[in-house]
C-alpha cells in the first residue's frame, strides 16, 4: 500500500496541525480549506494566523481550494459537518484510500459514529479513526504527542501510524475501531461536566470524583457498543480523557466552565466562545445509552444542564446522594 501523499480535507486548528505533522513524516501534504485568503496565506507565508497565530508551518504543505488524488486521506473537519462536506467530495476520490476520520462526536439525529457517516457517503473507502490526548497547538509546534489510530486490518493500520509518525508525533497502531470512535466522542461530554464543576467552585474532589466515574460510564456504553473495554486504558481512553477534563486549554472544558458559572449555551456562544464538539454530542449521547438500555446518569445531567432544567451543583448533589453500590 502505497502512501507517500495525503490530503487533509479542512483548515481549522486540528486540519493543520495534522498536515503539519503529516510533512514532519515526510509525506507529500495537500491541505484543502475554503477560504481563498487562507489558502494564499499558507503558501505565500507558510501559516495559518487565523486558527495557529504565528506557527511556522511546514514549507512542504500545498494549500489548496479542491481536493485532488492522493493516496490517503485525513478528513479534519467538525464532527456535525462532516456529512456535509462528504456530501461535495467525489467518492471515488476516496474509494479503496485509506480515510483517517479525526472528529470527535457523533451525529445529530442518526447517531451515527464518525465511520458509519464515512461508509454511508463513501462506501469504497477504508475507515480508520484518529484520536487521544492532542491539542492542535502541540501537534503543529512539533511537541511530544501519542495518539491511537484504530482500523480492522492490522497491517494496513500499523502502515498507516507508520506513515504519520515523526520526530514528535506518535500513532500507536489499534484494531478497536468502535471503542476509540465512542470513547473520542463522550469524552467532550464528560469535559463539559468537569469544567461545569470547577465553573461552580465545587472542588478538585467533585471533579475527580465525576471523572472517574465518567470513566466507568464510558465503559458501559463502550461494551454495549461492540467496542473493548480494555480500548479504554489507553490514549484514546483515559489518555484523552484526563487531558480533556483537565486542561484549560480544552474548548469543551472552558465552556463547561461558563456552564458552571450559570451562562447559558447561547450567551456562551454570542461571547465569541470556540466550537465545543461536546455541546452538539451530549444530547445524542444521551439518546444513544437510552436507545442501548445503559445506564448514563452523567450524561443525562449534562444534556439537563446544557437545557439549563438543571444546575451543576444540584446535579453532583443529586449523584452524590445515589444508593451507595460496590464501586464498578
Amino acid at each position: 500500500m502505497q502512501l507517500n501523499s495525503v490530503s487533509v480535507i479542512g483548515g481549522g486548528a486540528w486540519g493543520t496541525a495534522l498536515a503539519q505533522a503529516a510533512a514532519m513524516a515526510g509525506r507529500d501534504v495537500s491541505l484543502v480549506l475554503r477560504d481563498l485568503q487562507q489558502v494564499e496565506e499558507i503558501n505565500a507565508n507558510h501559516r495559518n494566523s487565523r486558527y495557529l497565530q504565528d506557527q511556522i508551518l511546514h514549507a512542504g504543505i500545498v494549500a489548496m481550494l479542491a481536493p485532488e488524488p492522493a493516496d490517503f486521506v485525513i478528513l479534519a473537519v467538525p464532527a456535525q459537518a462532516t456529512r456535509t462536506v462528504l456530501s461535495a467530495i467525489d467518492p471515488a476520490l476516496l474509494a479503496h484510500r485509506p480515510v483517517i476520520l479525526s472528529a470527535k462526536g457523533l451525529e445529530t439525529g442518526t447517531l451515527a459514529r464518525q465511520s458509519e457517516i464515512l461508509l454511508d457517503m463513501a462506501p469504497h473507502a477504508i475507515p480508520f479513526v484518529l484520536s487521544g490526548p492532542s491539542f492542535a497547538s502541540d501537534v503543529a509546534a512539533g511537541r511530544p504527542t501519542a495518539v491511537t489510530l484504530a482500523g480492522d486490518d492490522a497491517e494496513q493500520t500499523s502502515a498507516l501510524a507508520a506513515a504519520l509518525a515523526g520526530p514528535s508525533f506518535r500513532p500507536y497502531a489499534a484494531d478497536d475501531r468502535i471503542g476509540v470512535e465512542i470513547a473520542g466522542a463522550l469524552k467532550n461530554v464528560y469535559a463539559l461536566a468537569c469544567g461545569a464543576v470547577d465553573g461552580a467552585g465545587l472542588g478538585a474532589s467533585a471533579r475527580s470524583a465525576l471523572l472517574a466515574r465518567g470513566y466507568a460510564e464510558m465503559a458501559r456504553l463502550v461494551t454495549a457498543m461492540g467496542g473493548s473495554a480494555t480500548t479504554l486504558t489507553g490514549l484514546a481512553g483515559l489518555g484523552d480523557l484526563t487531558l480533556t477534563c483537565t486542561s484549560v486549554q480544552s474548548r469543551n472544558y472552558q465552556f463547561g466552565m461558563a456552564l458552571g458559572r450559570g451562562e447559558s449555551v447561547e450567551a456562551i456562544i454570542a461571547g465569541g466562545a470556540k466550537l465545543a464538539e461536546g455541546v452538539a454530542t451530549t444530547p445524542v449521547a444521551d439518546a444513544l445509552a437510552r436507545s442501548l438500555g445503559v445506564e448514563a446518569p452523567l450524561i443525562v445531567a449534562m444534556h439537563d444542564v446544557l437545557r439549563q432544567t438543571a444546575d451543576i451543583a444540584t446535579i453532583v448533589a443529586g449523584l452524590m446522594s445515589r444508593p451507595l453500590k460496590r464501586e464498578d
